[in-house]
């Protein structure tokens, strides 16, 4: 297999990176600051647990990191900067947000240079508030060359990038890019969850590039729960389903789709014993502890079991709408453990999360599934390899 050789930016607890790595690429640097984070990664190392047993982890702000310790060629850049500044629930202040790193990003393009990146952000960068912020950070990104000069104004720094971008002809270090909001139950995660990928190919690399098409949807769970075997699945007694209604011609429609259904909470946690019920059983898997206190309340209600799970938020007990909670049937509710939370993000049974429960919840509601990051990157490493020779250093 051909060597790829890649930089993780902003690591978190390794849910991008991991898939990254499955998908074929050797990290050079694998940087976070989060000290849990970091305690979680290190763990798995310690029990030697593909593929982090290998990771070159550094922990520290990226803002300190020397790019000049790397030797050699970079193939992929990847990471998720931090989202806050972008966050529906956060303070919205976007680039006036000490904690946009998406300075960091371009950085780290410019310094290395990778024949191509993936990075990933909240849908709130989509928002109306940040179009214009949105364009800067992706000219940036084209052209990261073009360094804002000190005391400069993002605005006035957009503006030349705008006139560059216009320009015509464009010499040195550019990037070919495309982004685009992705629900990832559409990708066979259980789990509605919207986020923005930005894919990047150097302009050389003669890429042409496009995201995967969806290979799961809701069209297809409705059939498989109303015509299909949905529920002989599971088990579930007849007076139990709920089975949805479905015209005539959703019928017709439904029943053509090529994709495959979605995933379903119900879906991803067969298997696992109810830490409610049963604790004994559940104490046989990492991290699948009861955790009380859950309730219901107007707007926080909780992820219905046999539909994807709502977005996992970096939060607990204050989530306005109860993303974190299981909702039974019944009308019954109580909190995700972290090991259904980290099989609702497709992370591996045997990864051990560090910390608290409250903890490391704002690490999976951080983290980008592994599934996604390894479609997304092993389709970007194909065309890679397909690509032209990559010059040596």
């Amino acid at each position: 297999m051909t060597e790829m050789r890649s930089v993780e930016l902003f690591a978190g607890a390794g849910g991008l990176g991991m898939g990254v790595c499955r998908a074929g690429f050797t990290p050079l640097a694998v940087i976070e600051r989060d000290n849990y984070c970091c305690d979680t990664i290190r763990e798995n190392q310690r029990r030697d647990l593909f593929p982090l047993n290998d990771w070159p982890l550094v922990q520290g702000d990226i803002r300190d990191f020397k790019y000049s310790r790397i030797r050699g060629t970079v193939d992929f850049v990847s990471g998720g900067p931090p989202c806050q500044p972008f966050s529906l629930g956060g303070k919205h202040r976007g680039r006036d947000d000490a904690r946009d790193m998406f300075p960091q990003a371009v950085r780290a393009l410019r310094e290395l240079k990778p024949r191509a990146f993936l990075f990933e952000n909240v849908k709130g960068l989509t928002r109306t508030t940040f179009a214009t912020y949105f364009e800067y950070i992706r000219l940036q990104m084209t052209y990261p060359e073009l360094v804002v000069k000190r005391d400069q104004r993002w605005q006035d720094h957009l503006a030349l990038l705008e006139r560059h971008h216009t320009h015509g002809s464009h010499d040195g270090l550019s990037y070919k890019i495309v982004a685009r909001v992705l629900n990832a139950a559409n990708y066979g995660i259980p789990q509605r969850r919207e986020r923005i990928f930005f894919v990047g190919f150097r302009a050389d690399t003669g890429v042409e590039w496009a995201f995967p098409d969806m290979t799961h949807s809701r069209e297809a769970l409705i059939w498989d729960q109303t015509r299909g075997g949905y529920w002989e699945r599971h088990r579930v007694p007849r007076k139990q389903r709920v089975i949805p209604a479905m015209t005539e011609t959703q019928q017709s429609l439904f029943a053509r789709t090529p994709s495959q259904p979605w995933r379903t909470v119900r879906d991803v946690l067969s298997g696992l014993p109810d830490p409610e019920r049963e604790p004994e059983a559940s104490s046989a898997y990492l991290n699948h502890r009861f955790q009380a206190g859950a309730r219901t309340y107007k707007g926080h209600t909780g992820s219905p079991l046999d539909e994807p799970a709502k977005t996992l938020k970096a939060g607990v007990h204050g989530v306005p709408g109860g993303e974190n909670m299981l909702c039974r049937p019944d009308g019954s509710v109580r909190y995700f453990t972290v090991r259904e939370a980290a099989r609702l993000q497709t992370f591996p049974d045997d990864f051990l999360f560090h910390g608290s429960w409250t903890e490391t919840m704002r690490q999976l509601g951080n983290a980008v599934p592994v599934s996604i990051a390894h479609l997304i990157a092993s389709d970007i490493r194909q065309h890679l390899v397909e690509a032209s020779p990559r010059p040596r250093q």
